[in-house]
């Protein structure tokens, strides 16, 4: 089989099951001895944050000298970043034998169950789990794709669970309400095993604090036993370090000390300059990810109104002349309240990528239409607004991290020519 092949039939399986449960995921698991229970991993959840927490302590883990997964979504620009070991994405040899190996089980179960089969998320979880264990991972960070109690994976008893931030995203499936999307996300917290909280309103944390100490856990919160300040640089005191990080946005900042609190709390006796240089050398794609200066392009995947809120604001407190936006969303997105965030000294081009859930024109809404450049073809809009810039502009692609890989592949492939 080609790794083509292999991706597209991923990709074509169904979205959804019957019954929003894990039945599925665990049937088929089980068949394979239940890899996720093999290797010692470490759970993350949250609205936004939980990308690049998880590359964060990963790479702690790297530098610690434990073999480590991540398992990752979605990816940015190419397949094999869903699944990574030791920060290396998988290769394509190992992911085609991954996708026979869990399909060789899942017709194994039809010989009795002729319905039976995997949604494409539940594939590719399995297919991590295998390969963690398969290639003897000391330990696997595993992001949850949306929500926490009902995602599919949420099959492990983690080392520790991670909460990044609550905030208003995938309301109409784990929704409508913050309180909800608290509850839901709090559905990774288990028994016996500690949690680390990011930074959190009131009450969504203390739906987060109620379900912790039902599960009798220790919990561990932002500004009590974790302080960052932000200054020239990013400062971190925790029981244990006291550290200094190169300066990113203010949420990165909260996303690394995050992942520190969480390799003290496994007892990683890691050096200072250590933590410093694996959070230094951390890359995130798709996260602030910055392709080019003078004039600076920058790519960023946000995608709700607590994301966009962030980038923006630290965005403007960059040196610059002028801010252009390249945006294109999901149409199942508040809309109406992310362009509020905008200013109307800044530029907004609209655009769209080939994919069913992304806003046409008339999705956006009529005062941002109003207001701004739509042109269809992203690449066209990427390019025009591209020669529009000055040496001292800044130009950001975020709203959708599909926009955002498919520009990297297009810079990259305008780049190599």
């Amino acid at each position: 089989m080609k790794v083509e092949e292999v991706i597209s039939k991923i990709e074509h399986l169904p979205k959804l099951h019957e019954k929003n449960d894990l039945s599925y995921i665990k049937k088929v698991l089980a068949y394979l001895g239940n890899p996720q229970d093999k290797v010692k991993t470490i759970h993350v959840t949250g609205t936004n944050g939980k990308g690049s927490t998880s590359y964060y302590i990963a790479n702690l883990l790297k530098k610690a000298g434990k073999r480590t997964g991540l398992f990752v979504s979605p990816y940015i620009s190419k397949f094999n970043e869903r699944i990574q070991i030791n920060l290396d994405l998988i290769s394509d040899k190992d992911l085609i034998k991954a996708y026979q190996v869990v399909t060789r089980v899942i017709n194994k179960i039809k010989e009795t169950d002729d319905t039976f089969s995997l949604v494409t998320f539940e594939f590719e979880t399995v297919m991590a789990f295998w390969l963690f264990a398969e290639k003897h991972c000391d330990y696997a960070v595993i992001e949850v794709g949306i929500g926490g109690q009902h995602d599919k994976t949420n099959v492990i008893t983690p080392e520790v669970s991670v909460i990044t931030s609550i905030g208003l995203d995938h309301e109409d499936i784990i929704g409508p309400t913050i309180e909800d999307i608290a509850k839901e996300k709090s559905g990774i917290i288990k028994k016996g095993r500690p949690v680390v909280f990011g930074e959190i309103a009131a009450k969504p944390l203390n739906i987060l604090i109620n379900q912790a100490k039902q599960m009798r856990v220790r919990y561990f919160e932002y500004e009590k036993d974790y302080q960052i300040i932000i200054d020239k640089k990013i400062k971190f005191t925790n029981s244990q370090y006291q550290l200094s990080f190169n300066l990113r946005s203010p949420v990165e900042a909260i996303d690394m000390g995050i992942a520190v609190e969480v390799i003290t709390i496994l007892g990683l006796q890691l050096k200072p300059q250590a933590v410093e240089q694996a959070i230094n050398e951390t890359v995130i794609p798709g996260r602030y990810q910055i392709i080019s200066r003078h004039p600076e392009i920058i790519l960023d995947g946000a995608h709700n109104i607590q994301a966009i809120s962030n980038l923006v604001g630290f965005v403007r407190e960059q040196p610059h002349h002028k801010l252009y936006y390249l945006m294109g969303m999901m149409k199942d997105k508040d809309l109406d309240q992310v362009f509020t965030q905008f200013r109307f000294d800044e530029e907004i081009v609209l655009t769209r990528i080939d994919y069913p859930r992304a806003a046409e024109f008339e999705d956006f809404p009529e005062f941002i239409r109003n207001r701004s450049q739509f042109i269809e073809n992203y690449q066209a809009a990427f390019d025009r607004v591209k020669e529009q810039l000055g040496e001292n502009d800044i130009l950001i692609v975020t709203g959708s991290f599909y926009l955002v890989g498919a520009i990297l592949n297009y810079w990259e492939k305008k780049d190599e020519s």
